[in-house]
This record gives C-alpha cells, structure tokens and sequence, in this order.
C-alpha cells in the first residue's frame, strides 16, 4: 500500500522537543498505556540529548502540524565489525489513520536514516497475535522466531 501522499515522516532533531511529545502521547494513546508515555516524561535537556545522540533515531508522520505516527529506533554499534544494527523499539500510527501506508513510510524513512549511520540492517520484535505488526513486517523482511528474555537488574 502507497503511503498517503498527505502524511509526511521525518526524522526528529534536538530542536523538535515538541514534536517528540506529541509523538509520546501518539504512542500513549495507540498502546493504550498514557501513563508509561506521559506521566514521567524527561525534561527538555534529557530529550534534546537523546534526539542529537548519533545512537537514536525518532520519525514522527505529520499530517499538517499533527503526529499520526511514529517510531523509535537505537543504532547498535557491532562489535565484530565496523557496521552497525537498527533496533525498532516502537513504532505505531494513530488510530484514525491506520491502513494507509504510514508505518512502512515509516521504516523507509527509518532505513534512509540507518544507511546514513553505518547499518546493515533493521531488526524488530512482533508479538505473537499481533497479526497486523507481523503482516507489515512478513511483508518487509525475513522472518526469524527468537526467543526474549528479559533479565532483571535488582
């Protein structure tokens, strides 16, 4: 599906402080989770760090001045060679405008920003029944079934 010619993704910078917080609560809102995207925000100096660090990427689609759309990425330097490894974190659009081509504008837009970095490729984690996720992305890349663990730090 063509993405909506009216939704434009662009990468975020340490100047788009506003943008980043329309996209947390974009992402509140579509993960039905407000509390974890809004109530503990980190101030202006911690996110315009985190936008400017060569490690993190952030794409937000606007319709107009609004975010319909979003993602976040980390940039994972490798070790056993000089590339590195995209990890999608989060990705979502907005309700009201779902099935219109905005997340594989998207990751297209995240996969122009990787090659800029150094990587190699874009990796991704879908969650068993989300059907829609591993559609998008069966149709984007190669599937591998893995296992997560999450290891606590106390």
């Amino acid at each position: 599906m063509a993405a909506d010619t009216d939704i434009v993704p662009r990468a975020l910078g340490p100047s788009d402080l506003a943008a980043m917080r329309d996209l947390l609560r974009m992402f509140g809102r579509a993960f039905d989770d407000m509390a974890t995207y809004t109530q503990a925000q980190p101030d202006d100096a911690y996110l315009a760090g985190l936008l400017g660090r060569d490690t993190f990427i952030a794409v937000a689609a606007f319709e107009d001045d609004t975010v319909v759309g979003g993602l976040a990425a980390y940039v994972l330097p490798k070790f056993e060679q000089a590339r590195s490894e995209v990890y999608l974190y989060d990705l979502a659009v907005a309700e009201t405008h779902r099935r219109r081509g905005i997340a594989t504008a998207l990751i297209a837009e995240l996969r122009r920003v990787a090659a800029t970095r150094g990587a190699w490729v874009v990796f991704v984690q879908a969650d068993y029944g989300d059907d829609p996720a591993v559609a998008l992305y069966t149709g984007l890349g190669t599937r591998e079934d893995v296992m997560h663990f999450d290891i606590r730090i106390d």
